[in-house]
């Protein structure tokens, strides 16, 4: 038997745009989602070293929830490279002032670590409101 393998080209690949409203959405589990979009896992020829993911345009962020005590107890990472400069940020502190910022950490967590991810991230596109600027290719 000599099958081969089908491997699409990158300019044959068509990323479609999906808008996902996070109104009273879990953060872990629309993270979950989002990721699946992005990296074109429920396409059929999804493979993992190949960038056939599609854009995602997330509404609505400042209305997300988290479960349990994750919103007193859990914190946001940041450290700027020198001596003395990690900022440990509640998720109380950060859901009130941007919570963009944590959709946006959450989902480059789940994406893998190398350079294919950057490519990925690039497409999400984040709004805390129910306003985007993406209305135009939404339509396509």
């Amino acid at each position: 038997m000599n099958k081969k393998t089908y491997l699409p080209k990158q300019d044959i690949i068509e990323r479609k745009w999906h808008l996902i409203d996070a109104d009273g959405k879990i953060l872990g589990r629309l993270s979950v989602e989002i990721v699946e979009l992005l990296r074109g896992k429920n396409k059929i020829f999804y493979t993992n070293h190949i960038d056939c993911g599609d854009f995602v345009v997330v509404i609505n962020v400042s209305k997300i929830v988290l479960t349990g005590k994750k919103l007193e107890q859990k914190t946001y990472f940041t450290y700027s490279g020198y001596p003395g400069g990690v900022k440990l940020t509640p998720y109380s502190v950060l859901m009130a002032k941007s919570p963009e910022k944590a959709l946006f950490a959450a989902v480059k967590g789940m994406l893998p670590k190398n350079k294919l991810a950057d490519k990925q991230i690039s497409r999400l596109k984040v709004f805390k409101y129910n306003e985007h600027t993406h209305s135009a290719q939404l339509t396509v």
